[in-house]
């Protein structure tokens, strides 16, 4: 997706504001976590706590905590998205989230290999958008990646195929 867009990257803009996200890669993060969570629960839960090797309050809250902690780390990994608005854009990534005006953003930049869309902003900077990944379908990125370009094209001062 570098370069100048051919006749098919000619995206219809869609309207405003509108999020982009892998949304299968946050279910299966988001519902493994919640999974997890029930299995090591119920798991404490049932331990014995009397016999030879009883389960002590502290060896249950253990094992419920590591659930805990595990699904927080799960969550984590699911929150990247990118959000455009008529003021511009919000790239959220793992534990880090960054606005940007419409201006800021040269370029929208998905090409073979990426992990995710990369922005190239007017600093000379590029900031990875995490929230467009081919991980979660190829089509579906492309797709998202023409949008976003196709707006920032036409609401920033970046001009299509520059840099």
């Amino acid at each position: 997706m570098s370069g100048k867009p051919g006749p098919s990257a000619a995206a219809v803009l869609p309207e405003l504001p509108v999020t982009f996200r892998p949304v299968r890669t946050r279910v299966v993060l988001l519902t493994v976590g919640a999974g997890l969570l029930v299995v090591l629960t119920v798991v404490a839960l049932m331990m014995p706590s009397g016999g030879a090797q009883p389960w002590g309050p502290g060896d249950r809250a253990t094992m419920i905590i590591t659930g805990l902690l595990i699904f927080a780390l799960l969550a984590v990994l699911s929150r990247p998205k990118v959000v455009a608005d008529d003021d511009g854009i919000t790239v959220v990534n793992l534990v880090a989230s960054r606005r940007l005006e419409w201006a800021e953003v040269v370029k929208v930049n998905l090409r073979t290999g990426d992990p995710w869309v990369y922005l190239d902003l007017t600093d000379g900077t590029s900031l990875a958008a995490m929230g467009i990944q081919p991980g979660g379908g190829r089509d579906q990125a492309v797709r998202a990646a023409r949008q976003l370009r196709a707006l920032a094209e036409a609401r920033g001062t970046g001009q299509p195929g520059t840099r």
